[in-house]
């Protein structure tokens, strides 16, 4: 950033300032973290006045704070100190307005502080929703800089997740069999997708262990049909609701995965449709413009090359159903050019000219690609890297599965992202979630999977796209 100021000597009566402000949702969770102010007017989606609207009114002092950022950034700038401030608030301020504040010199004192007259309007509509005046030391020593920067802020909140809950909930309840939801973690997630409208659960596995869990989340079961099933057999009663059409998807519960998988790949009873089954996490990572999809990372422990095709095509397949219009797949290796000692790297180079030639359908491939001229376009142009995926992946494909796992749990734990979990190429969706996942993500991978399923059966409504 760049900045220069007025030194007092430079200072005029009737000099004016401007500096334009789009009020975001983030801002105002930054404020509230900053300031310490939680007021529930002040947050997004919530009701602070107990009218039933959430208000996400901007708070008056960070408006206000729009004028000394014109009076210590650019008029009078860098070394002004502030010595007195008037305010009147005028109108309340939504998260999704922008604002205009003007600060105009009034007077020029010999004791070299400088008086302004400072308003802040609306943008859209030119209303005035705060005047005042300011008094401040103007500096008298020149600044001319442009290496002022300051940490970039990415609050953690999950958006994208967000979008897809509400994408979900117009569609009909997804009829899911939840694989023994015997611990308050899986059946809460269960519960809370129930709630929210987005599945009709059937829960399968010990009454009592199921009973006793909803008692500890203070949770009725009233309306939802309980089957009992023991433990080794829960995965089987699954597959047997899905083929007699009661259930449209499967959801892990307290069960490790291969237990729940194993009868879904019985030839006889289980769920197979002649495509490979693999794993796919949909993250939601603070900062980042959209989803960030991660393949394979829990079923393929080290996939050939037509294996890797599936993976590919059924991650393009969920990007699609998820509102992703042409999917970007960047197929990871640890370089960016083919060498002919990392497999991966001739993997990649494959898939990408599979997918030139229409073996992929439906998205971008390209590979191989290092994971960091996947992601950055600034990493990507520096490697002399061009096309639509290098540096846009929102699919990355991984080499195996120790790499997948790994940045699954580096996205999650160091980037504090939120995954949706779903396994792919079964008759149905099958919802994949760890057993300590949050009730977020297991909420997240309900709506992937209704939306999926959606698309899948050409069930159209309004806010599909």
């Amino acid at each position: 950033m760049h900045l220069i100021n007025k030194t007092f000597d430079e200072i005029e009566v009737g000099m004016t300032a401007e500096f334009r402000r789009l009020v975001t949702p983030d801002d105002l969770y930054i404020f509230a973290n900053v300031s310490g102010n939680y007021n529930p007017m002040h947050l997004p989606k919530l009701d602070g006045d107990g009218d039933g609207n959430p208000e996400s009114v901007a708070p008056g002092m960070y408006v206000a704070s729009m004028i000394s950022a014109v009076l210590g950034t650019s008029l009078p700038g860098p070394g002004t100190v502030y010595k007195k401030q008037t305010l009147d608030f005028i109108d309340r301020v939504h998260a999704g307005e922008e604002l205009i504040c003007r600060v105009t010199v009034t007077d020029k004192n010999a004791d070299g502080t400088v008086g302004f007259s400072t308003e802040i309007r609306r943008a859209e509509d030119g209303v005035t929703v705060l005047k005042g005046t300011a008094l401040v030391q103007a500096p008298i020593n020149r600044f001319d800089r442009d290496d002022v920067d300051v940490p970039r802020l990415v609050v953690e909140r999950h958006r994208h997740f967000d979008a897809l809950v509400a994408r979900a909930r117009p569609l009909p309840d997804l009829p899911t069999a939840v694989v023994c939801p015997e611990e308050p973690k899986s059946l809460g997630g269960a519960l809370l997708a129930y709630r929210e409208g987005i599945i009709i659960p059937i829960l399968i596995g010990d009454p009592e262990k199921i009973v006793h869990a909803a008692a500890e989340l203070g949770q009725s079961l009233d309306g939802i049909e309980v089957l009992p099933a023991e433990h080794h057999n829960a995965g089987a009663v699954a597959c047997q609701l899905v083929h007699e059409g009661r259930a449209s998807a499967v959801m892990k519960g307290h069960l490790h995965t291969d237990e729940l998988l194993r009868p879904m790949l019985d030839k006889q009873s289980g769920l197979r449709i002649g495509k490979r089954f693999t794993h796919v996490f949909v993250m939601d990572v603070p900062g980042m413009p959209e989803p960030v999809m991660v393949t394979d990372a829990a079923i393929n422990i080290a996939p050939d090359l037509q294996t890797k095709v599936d993976i590919v095509q059924n991650a393009i397949d969920l990007a699609i159903s998820i509102g992703q219009e042409t999917p970007r797949v960047g197929v990871l290796s640890a370089v960016e050019t083919v060498n002919p000692a990392i497999p991966s790297s001739i993997d990649g180079a494959l898939l990408s000219k599979m997918a030139e030639r229409g073996q992929i359908k439906g998205g971008l491939v390209d590979g191989p690609l290092a994971m960091d001229n996947a992601v950055d376009i600034g990493a990507a142009r520096t490697k002399g890297l061009k096309g639509d995926v290098a540096g846009h992946a929102n699919i990355l494909v991984v080499p195996d599965i120790d790499a997948g796992n790994m940045l699954a749990k580096q996205l999650a734990f160091i980037s504090h992202a939120e995954g949706a979990g779903l396994v792919l190429g079964a008759r149905v969706p099958v919802i994949l979630n760890s057993r300590a996942d949050s009730s977020m993500s297991r909420l997240a991978s309900c709506a992937v999977a209704a939306l999926h399923h959606a698309r899948m059966n050409c069930i159209k409504p309004d806010v599909l796209v």
